[in-house]
């Protein structure tokens, strides 16, 4: 609200931008602080201001205050950080922490006898310097190795068909009347004790990099000619729906993926180039990945169901609703559909 009321009769020095910066928790601006100290001097009572700029008494008596002691400059915005840390580990201490790391290797449990700080104050102090953990270093020379988990960085492709996301999700089948899920574990034990081994369904599944606009079937394996044949399928239903074209298709390093001559003439045929992430790395195939997870959530397991006939009917109808309703928050609430032109 205040900042409806802080656009008059306010001074040049306040034009700069730098000074409009505030706490992200601040009612006011700099702006409607000096709007304050007008209104004051204008004869306004500073109860008639703090029901205006809708701040409490005593912020207002504080900013005019401020103003009476130290003038325009009172009025900045200032570092909310305590003067004095009498808690904080000095850096002596948080060096020699960095130095025993850099020397043995090692993670916090082991080098907090050799420092004398509590492991946990250890911890604080490698994440604090960004140190990598150990699982991403190589254990002979310290050198990182793995590629972290976490990116500041999110790419999206800037077409539809420019890249698309290739995986296979298993799910284990559905006994007739119904598995765990269903009927719950002590029920379903002893007949899992005398029936044989019912397999798994084969969530095959394409997703478009841009428009998150997903294809998806369920099939008896993930054989090279399986795979071949369900990309296939996948870019004629992506043409239908206004991609045309499929450039990249990146997947794991699954074995009919990498070495399938049915995979890569389907590829050829499509004029598609093959991208494959690095080892141990699935995060980077990570819009198929999230899409398993949303299969599982929203349409496997949403319900009890008793046969896997049942659930594969299911799955149609929630990927009509997923591409064309549900919303995405990638795309700002909207369905995939709104990202590709009417066909």
């Amino acid at each position: 609200m205040e900042n409806l009321r802080v656009g008059c009769g306010l001074s040049k020095a306040h034009s700069n931008p730098e000074v409009l910066v505030s706490h992200r928790s601040a009612r006011l601006t700099v702006h409607g602080r000096l709007l304050i100290v007008q209104r004051y001097q204008a004869g306004w009572k500073q109860a008639h201001i703090a029901a205006a700029m809708g701040v409490s008494r005593k912020c207002v008596k504080t900013w005019i205050d401020r103003y009476a002691t130290e003038g325009e400059p009172g009025l900045q915005t200032r570092s909310s950080r305590p003067h004095t840390m009498p808690t904080k580990t000095p850096q002596e201490v948080e060096q020699t922490v960095l130095t025993a790391r850099a020397e043995h290797r090692q993670g916090p449990d082991v080098l907090s006898p050799k420092v004398g700080v509590a492991p946990r104050t250890v911890s604080r102090i490698l994440r604090r310097h960004r140190v990598p953990y150990l699982r991403e270093c190589d254990p002979m020379t310290g050198e990182v190795i793995r590629s972290s988990k976490h990116t500041a960085t999110r790419y999206e492709r800037q077409r539809p068909g420019e890249l698309v996301h290739m995986d296979v999700k298993k799910l284990g089948r559905i006994p007739d009347g119904g598995g765990w899920r269903a009927n719950g574990r002590a029920a379903t034990q002893a007949a899992k004790m005398r029936r044989g081994k019912i397999g798994y369904d084969y969530v095959h599944s394409l997703v478009d990099d841009h428009s998150r606009l997903a294809y998806c079937e369920i099939l008896p394996d993930e054989k090279g000619a399986t795979c071949a044949g369900f990309l296939r399928r996948a870019a004629a239903y992506f043409a239908a729906k206004g991609i045309t074209r499929i450039e990249r298709v990146m997947t794991d390093n699954a074995f009919a993926y990498r070495h399938s001559n049915d995979v890569k003439q389907a590829c050829a045929e499509l004029g598609a180039t093959q991208k494959f992430i690095k080892p141990h790395c699935p995060w980077q195939n990570g819009k198929v990945e999230r899409l398993n997870r949303t299969l599982a959530t929203e349409w496997a397991y949403r319900q009890n169901f008793t046969t896997s006939t049942s659930r594969s009917a299911a799955l149609a109808p929630w990927l009509e609703h997923y591409n064309t309703e549900r919303r995405h928050s990638s795309l700002g609430g909207k369905p995939p559909i709104s990202r590709l032109s009417p066909t």
